[in-house]
């Protein structure tokens, strides 16, 4: 149980240290940024080029990790935190449902808001952070 509790705490950092800087540095270009949620195989085309690339360096991260601390994890394991990450970041990255869900939920002019702070930024941020805590649970227990 504790080697687990070890495996997500280092998985879970490695994932949230990942996503920075794919999502902020080297997974994303301007252009991905300004399409990936456009309609049609435009749209797609930007976001799949995103997800690539966003996990090429979160896959190299996690792997350092792992063969640097002599992680015990399975493959199972690293298929499913990592494709859980893959769909749910996609899905997200899509903006419609970050909308939907600030709408649903009571926060509607939270949504739309630009300034001082963007809020379907910051709810993106927020809500990609807790897929990425599943994923690590996904890699700790599988």
């Amino acid at each position: 149980m504790l080697i687990s509790a070890i495996v997500f705490a280092v998985v879970a950092a490695t994932f949230y240290a990942g996503h920075q800087v794919a999502d902020h540095v080297f997974g994303q270009s301007d252009k991905q940024a300004a399409h990936k949620a456009a309609p049609g195989w435009d749209g797609w085309r930007h976001l799949l080029g995103h997800i690539v690339a966003y996990h090429l360096v979160v896959v190299v991260m996690l792997t350092v990790a792992v063969v640097a601390l002599d992680l015990p994890v399975t493959v199972v394991g690293l298929a499913s935190g990592v494709g859980f990450s893959a769909v749910s970041h996609a899905i997200l990255d899509r903006r419609w449902p970050v909308r939907w869900l600030l709408i649903h939920t009571g926060s509607p002019d939270f949504a739309d808001r630009q300034a001082p702070i963007c809020g379907m930024y910051l709810a993106d941020q927020s809500l990609h952070a807790a897929c990425l805590w599943v994923s690590a649970l996904l890699i700790a227990c599988l």
